[in-house]
């Protein structure tokens, strides 16, 4: 069988030059806004990178080419984030899902998703256990 050609694929989710800080500071109910911000210096630390707004939604900290494992599409993506949305906070741990995996049964109170984690609110998770996954997935090159 012939190899999939891999091709840069536009991607809808672009950064922005919108200020993440005045982003944040939208969110509502004030424990979400939080949360957001305490996510946000946690991860300024594990990454020494500079918080990007993506698409006015998403705070992503370096970018990392995604190979799609179905398309063999690539597109540049956040390499670790997060996106406070109404109903949890969304957590992206970089693509390696095998990374982070173990972690997870320690986390405590979350959902999976396809290359994401929903917390509904940071007391319901082991912030050490957290700021461990954060770590292994800005080391996932």
């Amino acid at each position: 069988m012939a190899e999939k050609k891999s091709k840069l694929a536009d991607n809808k989710i672009k950064p922005s030059d919108v200020s993440v800080e005045d982003y944040l500071n939208t969110i509502t109910p004030n424990q979400k806004r939080e949360d957001s911000f305490a996510l946000l210096e946690m991860m300024k630390k594990i990454s020494k990178q500079e918080p990007v707004l993506w698409n006015n939604s998403f705070i992503g900290f370096g970018i990392k080419r995604h190979v799609s494992a179905t398309t063999g599409r690539e597109s540049d993506w956040m390499h670790i984030g997060f996106a406070p949305r109404k109903t949890a906070l969304t957590l992206y741990f970089g693509n390696d899902a095998d990374a982070y995996a173990a972690g997870l049964e320690k986390l405590g109170k979350y959902k999976a998703g396809l290359g994401c984690v929903y917390v509904n609110k940071l007391a319901d998770i082991d912030l050490k256990v957290l700021k461990g996954l954060i770590e292994a997935g800005w080391k996932a090159k």
